[in-house]
This record gives C-alpha cells, structure tokens and sequence, in this order.
C-alpha cells in the first residue's frame, strides 16, 4: 500500500510511521467519500433490478480499506497520540491541559468551586 503514502506532510504534530498512514487514509477517504455514498445508495434502493445493487456491492467491497470511515482514528494535533483525545479540541488529556494551564486556549480555565 506505499502508493497511497504521500512523501511530505503538511500536518503541524508528530510524524511518525503511524501518523502518516492515518493522514493518508484521511485523504484517499475525502477523495472516494462520494463514490462510496453513491454505491451505498444503489446498494440500499430497493426499486433497482438485484443485479444492479450486487454489482454495486461488489465494487463496495473491492474498493481499499483507505476509503473506509472506520479507518480513520482521532489524533492529537499536537503529539500525535490516539487515546484520550478531546474531538473538539483535537488534543490528547495532558496536551489540552498543558495548554489550558498555560492560558493558551480561549474560553477555557480551571474548575474551581
């Protein structure tokens, strides 16, 4: 699969191995998203003729595992870790609060009460 890879990276975290397989499984996903959802939607039509919607299964399911949801992990912006990540910060527990402690993200203090 190294024909999917792209040689540099325009991504602001860590890169290494892994961060760059889940980068390139982003892009060839936005690339075949429209494709996919077309096949899904003749799949799922049950007014077209059987033959149809097998063919379209068909392709569904030879197309890579790159053009898949599935395969795509959050990953923190800034370190490139996968667990722990806050979707709508998009950083992992310790890089948020590294952050937040240091005043560098706006609307966001420490709990007090």
């Amino acid at each position: 699969m190294s024909h999917w890879r792209k040689k540099t990276l325009d991504i602001g975290c860590f890169v290494g191995s892994r961060t760059v397989r889940d980068h390139t499984k982003r892009l060839v996903f936005e690339q075949h998203e429209a494709e996919r959802q077309a096949l899904r939607y003749v799949i799922r039509n049950t007014s077209l003729p059987a033959r149809a919607r097998a063919e379209a299964q068909l392709q569904l399911q030879q197309m890579s595992n790159y053009t898949r949801p599935t395969q795509i992990r959050n990953r923190c912006t800034i370190g490139g870790h996968t667990r722990g990540v806050f979707r709508d910060f998009k950083m992992s527990r310790f890089n948020f609060r590294m952050q937040a402690m240091a005043g560098v993200l706006p609307g966001v203090k420490r709990a007090s009460w």
